[in-house]
């Protein structure tokens, strides 16, 4: 991914979008085009604990995640390892030029994403994939979901899990953009936040949000700490 010197983020900001938009898109090499699904990924136990140490940075750690073993795409990953890449989108919104309030003007579109790239390894089936699967549920269930408890339903987890294909990848690259009218002036980028503020669309007030830290990190000096 292309990304401009004043639109990179930080490690840490890819951190902190990774896991608060776990629904990545995995493509792997293919012919006549790659592959892609969309799949979830989160960070093992063992990523967020040495994370939650420092230095908050995802290269050389691990990142698991699953699918469909009817899926195509893992009938190649299954095959052993392979080079892969996890793209994960964050918020983002059109940018109208009436925002800006002047003319000449262009439109343009602000958003946020990850891309890490690394080694994909299928996993065993059986409890390395049952592992997975608890894993998955653990962080999900305790960043977006009502407190469910699993216990009563890993019965049923064993019974699906010959279906499930797992894997793990070793990041060993990150691209992290984070667009959010770093070009525009202080005043026209205060403008741009509010709109998504009161916006209902999508995901546009959590942009705001973004933009809103990613202007004080950048008075701070140290641009792109989300």
């Amino acid at each position: 991914m292309y990304v401009p010197e004043f639109y990179q983020g930080s490690p840490s900001a890819a951190v902190a979008l990774v896991r608060a938009n776990p629904l990545a898109t995995l493509t792997t090499s293919a012919d006549p085009v790659p592959y892609a699904t969309h799949v979830p990924v989160v960070l093992p136990a063992a990523t967020a604990d040495a994370l939650s140490r420092g230095p908050v940075d995802l290269r050389g750690h691990r990142l698991i995640g699953h699918l469909n073993r009817a899926n195509p795409h893992w009938q190649q990953i299954s095959q052993g390892e392979t080079p892969a890449l996890l793209i994960f989108r964050g918020p983002d919104g059109y940018v109208s030029p009436e925002v800006y309030g002047y003319s000449p003007a262009a439109p343009t579109w602000n958003f946020t994403a990850a891309h890490v790239r690394g080694t994909l390894r299928p996993l065993p089936a059986g409890d390395a994939t049952l592992t997975v699967i608890h894993r998955t549920v653990q962080e999900l269930e305790s960043r977006f979901g009502l407190g469910w408890d699993m216990t009563d339903s890993l019965d049923y987890f064993a019974r699906i899990v010959p279906g499930v294909g797992a894997f793990e990848m070793e990041v060993e690259h990150v691209d992290a953009m984070f667009k959010l009218s770093q070009e525009q002036s202080e005043n026209v980028r205060d403008t741009v936040t509010r709109h998504f503020s009161g916006c209902p669309h999508g995901t546009h007030r959590e942009l705001a949000r973004h933009m809103g830290q990613f202007t004080k990190a950048d008075d701070s000096g140290s641009r792109g700490t989300l």
